[in-house]
């Protein structure tokens, strides 16, 4: 099965056109890159993926139409975007605790033992990390039994 099927994957505002046409397949396992201009549609292809933006075309993110079923698609995507959005204040600890405040599935073992694999302390602050670590404290911060 595809992770992510576009056909005819289409998207205006106005007479501005971000996405004209785009067919797209990503099987399971593999990685993809976006890479382009600004302006060239990145985004907003990311964006109608995990049903943030209406589009045109036909598109499939693991099975699902990610525009009417965006809630059930949630609970088995990740999405971490190139600039993380933690307070530079925050303790890595605080935000596993976060975290598991606002994720009904977040699963805290899981979290802990992803960064323990690195080499984030808990009572280091968001602003003392490195861009990665901080991209690594997302990617534990989102851990879900399915994540």
């Amino acid at each position: 099965m595809a992770c992510i099927e576009a056909r005819g994957l289409r998207k205006a505002f106005g007479s501005t056109i971000a996405l004209d046409g785009i067919d797209l397949r990503v099987e399971e396992g593999r990685v993809l890159g976006l890479i382009g201009p600004n302006g060239a549609g990145k985004t907003t292809a990311l964006n109608a993926i995990l049903g943030l933006t209406r589009y045109q075309g036909e598109l499939r993110v693991l099975g699902r139409d990610p525009w009417t079923q965006r809630e059930r698609l949630m609970r088995e995507v990740c999405f971490i975007a190139d600039v993380a959005v933690l307070p530079r204040w925050m303790r890595v600890w605080q935000t596993l605790d976060y975290a598991a405040d606002v994720h009904p599935r977040f699963d805290r073992a899981k979290a802990e033992g992803f960064l323990a694999k690195t080499s984030i302390k808990q009572r280091s602050k968001v602003r003392e990390l490195s861009k990665g670590m901080v991209t690594q404290l997302c990617t534990a911060s989102s851990s879900t039994t399915r994540c």
